[in-house]
């Protein structure tokens, strides 16, 4: 196997790698982002004093050094260095790396097993890991973008540690762009404004701030000094992080959820903006908005699922981007909105006691009797009609007998009032901050 950093040791073939690659760490304490994990009380850190690893995954987004760090710590700890991608690999590339790793234990050396995409693999080729991980032929380290406890097998799981890769800070990314100056000896070409634009651009992406000042320096010409506007003209702009399928879709429709939930309206815009940024079906995000409307607002404003349901028609209507306004429209309605969860606890509770208590015959007394069978049988027998009794209010019984009388909803008393008081709390707080 080629020596990991044999490549950069020769000059004639430095200048034809990406930026990025030529700027790998050679060691963890070049690591940057990541202290939690290479600082000087790192886990990773402390794993290597003890001279021994475990397997691991690697969990977090793109360019944030997971590959990086697998190479460094085979080179740390001695071990035989093996990289295979879930993407391209199958059944006979595992066998093959296997067998090869057996080997190697034979004569005394294990084997770090770098996986890439291993939520790629199905269940039957993760299980397949298991035999060489428990034996010790190899330390596996699997990197992931995806929710573990989603992509992953509990048995694969059990037999390794995850570890959490953070995105980049921004404090992170100014350091990434300063090695890169030091490695060029130049300066970017960016007044302070842009390289501010740079960095919001990489979105927490290490190699991604690498790549775009690799273009500043090939777009520039003698003399040049990019402004913000300039610099996204010649770069372009860089997508969100945000996989419509996975994480990045449910934890920003969950932030937006629970910002519209604490009353807050400017998280619920910023992260309904987010969203319609990173290409969202919109659809998607009105119907939400309805189901909001109903679970976290309810009778303490029945206007809210009204407004909801016509902003969402009003996007179907109009389209991008005149769409947008009406469903932005509606969550500000809804974060501004008393709240009550009232109904949907009731429906909860109720939809629990339908199902723990079978096929109940309601009582006879409210049922129709359209045959004299029924009626001998006392079907509605004693029923009183609502409308003749006094305040049209009965109090009859409408359960079933073996369940006898339930209290599904419960709407807090003087909720509505309530509400206003918060939201003038909430402005109160929201103008003292402001220093208004």
């Amino acid at each position: 196997m080629t020596d990991l950093f044999s490549a950069q040791d020769d000059p004639a073939s430095d200048r034809s790698r990406p930026l990025a690659d030529r700027l790998r760490p050679r060691s963890l304490a070049e690591v940057t982002g990541q202290e939690h994990l290479t600082g000087p009380e790192g886990a990773l850190t402390r794993m290597i004093e003890s001279g021994s690893l475990g397997s691991m995954i690697f969990w977090g987004p793109p360019g944030t050094g997971k590959t990086t760090v697998a190479r460094l710590l085979a080179g740390e700890t001695k071990l035989a260095f093996e990289q295979i991608s879930a993407i391209f690999s199958g059944v006979a590339d595992l066998k093959k790396v296997f067998e090869a790793a057996r080997a190697r234990k034979m004569s005394g050396r294990q084997t770090l097993l770098f996986v890439d995409e291993i939520h790629r693999f199905n269940r039957a080729q993760q299980d397949s890991f298991l035999p060489v991980m428990e034996d010790g032929t190899i330390v596996l380290v699997g990197a992931t973008t995806e929710n573990p406890s989603f992509e992953l097998n509990a048995a694969l799981l059990s037999r390794a540690r995850v570890l959490v890769f953070h995105p980049h800070d921004e404090s992170s990314l100014m350091a990434l762009m300063q090695r890169a100056e030091e490695h060029e000896d130049k300066p970017l070409p960016l007044d302070d404004e842009a390289r501010a634009s740079l960095v919001r651009m990489a979105d927490g992406d290490g190699r991604a701030i690498l790549t775009l000042a690799e273009e500043v320096w090939r777009a520039v010409r003698e003399g040049e000094v990019f402004n913000a506007e300039r610099v996204q003209q010649i770069v372009q702009r860089r997508a969100p992080v945000y996989d419509k399928g996975q994480d990045g879709h449910y934890n920003l429709i969950s932030a937006l959820h629970k910002s519209v939930r604490g009353s807050d309206p400017d998280a619920a815009l910023y992260y309904l903006c987010r969203m319609f940024d990173a290409g969202e079906d919109p659809l998607y995000i009105g119907r939400r908005l309805v189901r909001m409307a109903s679970e976290d607002i309810g009778l303490a404003d029945p206007q809210a699922l009204a407004i909801c349901n016509a902003a969402k028609d009003a996007y179907d209507y109009l389209g991008s981007p005149e769409g947008e306004l009406a469903l932005a429209q509606a969550c500000v309605y809804l974060a501004t909105a008393p709240k009550s969860n009232a109904v949907y606890v009731a429906y909860k509770a109720a939809m629990r006691a339908a199902k723990e208590n079978g096929s109940l015959v309601p009582p006879k007394h409210i049922l129709n009797a359209p045959t004299k069978l029924m009626k001998g049988e006392g079907y509605g027998k004693g029923y009183a009609y609502d409308h003749d009794q006094p305040d049209a209010f009965s109090g009859q019984n409408y359960f079933p007998d073996a369940l006898g009388r339930q209290t599904f909803y419960d709407p807090p008393e003087r909720g509505f009032e309530r509400e206003i008081r918060k939201r003038i709390e909430y402005w109160n707080r929201l103008r003292i901050e402001r220093g208004e």
